[in-house]
């Protein structure tokens, strides 16, 4: 807009390839495809001038700009003279400011709705005359908000009826800044609303790069929040700070100038309570209560109206809160202003103040420690007992924060480096990985102790690098020792290693650390706890499922309240999916998402984000899956944790595959294996991921070579339940013909199944032993390996593996020619596909019935030249281009059996090659 400077070739575009494709989209087409109107929104500094000024110059037609102006609505046609110059119009009403009729005060009579009309029509008219060319023309309308109402219905006029004319509209506004009346107008012009969001750190790092400024992910991801995403205040401070800020991740962002000197204009506009009740809530580290606010000022009972004026003045806004009223500022750049204008003399008074009235003894020490410029060793050792307190209900973000207030205010450089090192370590534990890893050269340049290595390989882990945390955690552990003072980090150490044996899947492992954490620490202390929220995890993984049952509920009961409850909740929801009660784990699950305002962790939301991803993949709801795995790859890339990603990336990968999306399939399968991390809870779901993108397109070769490495791995690898992929296994083995293979796989994993009593597995491999007996031509076998397949699958609420076992057991049964059994299991397989959204297996579950000719008539109807359906198959798939072994692969059938097909189907339409198939098939 005019107050919007962004340079198109910079930024326009960074960040909106899908409004700018949604803008082109209007800009295609002739006189047929008739007029078109679009409206971009945003707030002020968004871009909306910038994109459309972007779209507008990739135009190759005419384009025509105008601008509207506050001070000019009350001319009727002013935009319209902008867009045509030289334009004769018929004279439109007189209008007010708003938009509203003339009052009878006014020099000229107010003209009835016809005669309005009338002079509507005519003037769009003489517009579609300008326009009148064979290129589609491009009306820009910038400031549309602040044009004159006659213009904007003579627009919508133009738009409505001229269906022959190639012309588009193009508004940029910000309706709510317009005069009473613009909104419902623009919105009758456009036909298309585009409304703009704030960019994220990724476009607000494109912009940095075209700007010349290379921005890591932590630095972009705060200047977008502090910003709120919008490209003017992003580009005004990178303008502004000089390069060495960007690589400081505690240094303050300043508001940039513009902002600075709007609030400071605001602000001295206030009355003196509201300027004073603006101030402390700038210097308030959280929402500011009512009363907590009164009592700083010295006016408790001024506040509310101190707020509401405030407020509408754009610089206070209202927060939810359960005690009543509570405000903050409206975004990170009036507190930056505000607390620059305040200078750090007040703002230390005012820290003072309200650190002696607030009730939280947490933010009483933290606007104490605000309030101090140099050191203070007694606020330290107070702040960093807060910090122990906070941490024995795991809520290690706001640990984190007092940790490192206490390091900066410590004077012994000793007992400093080792706070800093301890707050760098609630980060990990916060899973705010970005912001410790930016950390690691500080700590690295510390002396070397058992917490700085447990710090380093509790990062290591996170961040999917199993070598590093292990050589980490191993020098880690042998500096701990075993004496009565070396406990607290022998137990920390060992904690470390108990999410180390967890990410590697080694059951007797974890629990062997956990045991050891809680014997160092105590079953009561913060390292102790964490240990038993993973402890029943480890029994689970090493096939003691009974006590990890027992494991979770002693822990439910220890840990009631807290941010220790999101780590049992999460824990707990991950044993039900394991275990197949999967309306459990998704009640779990979803609860140990949030991270709370008791501080819980994004680590612990993101393994939550990942099962609960594929708890409702099992259960059918795969649009709940698809935005569990999006809202966890957002938090990923935000935090940093690079470990749970590929388990996002499988259940995409999966649902993406059945849909029939094989592009959106590929780039998850890519997603998950780029990290190549070692760890088997990143290693397998990035294999399985592979291995369903191949099975969806009949690949069994490629499903082989994906799960191969999985033969020979031990842990929770081969425990049921764990890692669904020796169906997928054994069924690619029968598939390309190596039933042997497959027999001397399944039997181990079979046996494994029934001993744990895993009903799902029990399930996935008694099709696959139905499909192998099929294949060898025992078939009251088959049929009885089946059946009892899907009793139990029955029995389960796991949708997709129910269908599977009906498309398993149907395609054996026509195999053997048993065609109307064949096609009421198949029926009953397509539908519980179509239901899912499983178009590859619909697809092939409507081949297979067409293929059993059950409802196609008589046999001896079929001419002798008539394909039969299964011929009809074949010759689809290989006209397509297929080879004879993806045909075969795609039917589920022997290659052998397709060139037998072929050679009957040659004999009887009358050609010699698939490209005369091909041909004399299409009617050619």
């Amino acid at each position: 807009m005019a107050d919007d400077p962004v340079e198109v070739g910079a930024s326009g575009l960074a960040g909106r390839a899908d409004e700018a494709a949604r803008l082109r989209g209007l800009l295609t087409g002739g006189r047929a495809d008739g007029p078109r109107a679009g409206l971009v929104t945003g707030p002020p500094g968004i871009g909306v001038s910038t994109l459309v000024g972007a779209v507008a110059a990739g135009h190759d037609g005419p384009v025509h700009r105008a601008r509207g102006a506050s001070w000019e609505a009350g001319r009727a046609g002013g935009v319209l003279a902008q867009l045509v110059p030289g334009a004769v119009f018929p004279s439109g009403p007189v209008s007010s400011p708003s938009g509203t009729a003339p009052s009878p005060d006014d020099t000229e009579p107010t003209p009835d709705a016809a005669s309005t009309a009338d002079a509507a029509f005519t003037a769009a008219a003489a517009v579609a005359a300008a326009c009148a060319t064979d290129a589609r023309t491009l009306l820009v309308v910038d400031d549309a908000h602040d044009a004159d109402p006659w213009s904007l219905q003579v627009l919508s006029t133009l738009v409505a009826h001229h269906p022959a004319l190639a012309v588009t509209v193009l508004l940029a506004a910000r309706p709510a800044d317009g005069p009473p009346g613009s909104a419902e107008l623009l919105r009758r012009v456009a036909g298309t609303t585009v409304a703009l969001r704030p960019l994220d750190s990724r476009a607000v790092a494109a912009v940095a790069a075209a700007r010349g400024v290379p921005l890591g992910e932590p630095a972009a991801e705060r200047l977008a929040r502090h910003t709120a995403g919008r490209p003017r205040h992003v580009l005004a401070l990178l303008d502004e700070l000089p390069a060495e800020v960007w690589a400081d991740p505690h240094a303050r962002l300043p508001a940039p100038p513009e902002v600075a000197a709007s609030v400071a204009h605001r602000r001295a506009a206030l009355s003196e309570p509201a300027r004073a009740l603006l101030d402390v809530v700038a210097v308030l580290d959280r929402p500011g209560e009512a009363d907590e606010i009164g009592a700083v000022t010295g006016d408790p009972d001024g506040v509310l109206a101190a707020l509401a004026e405030t407020a509408r003045a754009g610089l206070v806004a209202r927060a939810g809160s359960r005690w009543g009223p509570a405000a903050v500022p409206a975004d990170p750049m009036v507190r930056a202003a505000v607390l620059d204008e305040l200078g750090a003399d007040v703002v230390a008074a005012l820290r003072r103040r309200a650190g002696e009235v607030v009730d939280d003894p947490t933010r009483r020490l933290t606007l104490l420690a605000g309030a101090v410029s140099g050191r203070d060793d007694t606020l330290a050792a107070e702040i960093d007992a807060r910090a122990a307190e906070e941490a024995a209900s795991g809520a290690w973000s706001t640990v984190a924060s007092l940790l490192a207030e206490a390091s900066r205010l410590t004077g012994d450089r000793r007992l400093r480096e080792e706070r800093l090192v301890r707050a760098v370590d609630a980060l990990v534990g916060a899973g705010e990985c970005r912001s410790a890893e930016a950390l690691v050269p500080v700590v690295e340049a510390t002396r070397e102790t058992p917490l700085r290595g447990a710090v380093l390989g509790y990062l290591a882990v996170l961040l999917g690098q199993a070598g590093e945390a292990a050589a980490r955690l191993g020098s880690a552990w042998e500096q701990a020792g075993s004496g009565e003072n070396d406990r607290a980090s022998g137990a920390q150490v060992a904690q470390r290693y108990v999410l180390h044996a967890l990410a590697r899947g080694r059951g007797d492992e974890l629990v062997t650390w956990a045991d050891r954490t809680i014997a160092l620490a105590g079953p009561d202390t913060p390292p102790g706890v964490e240990a038993a929220a993973i402890r029943g995890l480890g029994l689970s993984a090493a096939g003691r499922q009974e006590e990890a049952r027992t494991a979770y509920a002693a822990a439910s009961e220890q840990v009631r309240e807290g941010a220790q409850v999101q780590r049992v909740t999460m824990g707990r929801g991950w044993l039900h999916l394991v275990q197949d009660d999967l309306d459990r784990a998704r009640t779990d699950l979803e609860s140990a998402v949030p991270t709370t305002v008791l501080g819980g962790s994004s680590r612990i939301s993101l393994w939550a984000l990942g099962w609960l991803a594929r708890t409702r993949f099992l259960l059918g709801d795969w649009d709940g899956a698809v935005r569990a795995a999006d809202q966890g790859r957002e938090l990923a890339a935000r935090t940093g944790i690079a470990l749970v990603a590929p388990l996002l990336e499988w259940t995409a990968a999966q649902v993406h595959a059945l849909r029939d999306q094989p592009e959106r399939a590929e780039g998850a399968a890519l997603a998950a294996e780029a990290g190549g991390s070692e760890y088997e809870v990143a290693r397998v779901p990035a294999m399985l991921a592979r291995a369903h993108a191949a099975e969806a397109r009949a690949d069994y070769p490629a499903v082989l070579r994906a799960l191969e490495p999985l033969r020979t791995a031990g842990g929770s690898t081969a425990e049921p339940g764990w890692w669904p992929w020796t169906d997928v296994f054994a069924n690619a083995l029968v598939m390309t013909g190596d039933l042997d293979g497959a027999e001397e796989f399944l039997i181990p994993h079979e046996r494994r199944a029934a001993e744990r009593g895993h009903r799902s597995t029990l399930a996935r491999l008694g099709y696959v032993r139905g499909r192998l007996l099929g294949a060898r031509g025992e078939q009251d076998a088959a049929w009885s390996a089946f059946e009892q397949a899907l009793r139990v699958a029955d029995r389960l609420p796991h949708r997709y593996d129910r269908a599977r076992v009906r498309f398993a057991y149907g395609l054996t049964l026509r195999r053997a020619g048993k065609r109307r059994d064949a096609d009421a299991v198949l029926s009953a397989a397509r539908e519980m596909f179509a239901g899912l959204g499983a178009t590859v297996y619909v697809r092939r579950c409507d081949r297979e019935l067409k293929a059993g000719g059950v409802h196609a008539g008589a046999r001896g109807e079929r001419a002798a030249t008539e394909l039969t359906p299964q011929e009809r198959a074949v010759a689809e798939l290989v006209t397509q281009g297929r080879t004879n072994r993806e045909t075969a692969a795609e039917l589920q059938v022997s290659v052998k059996t397709i060139q037998y097909h072929l050679t009957r189907i040659y004999t009887k339409v009358g050609v010699r090659s698939r490209a005369e198939l091909a041909v004399r098939l299409s009617g050619g």
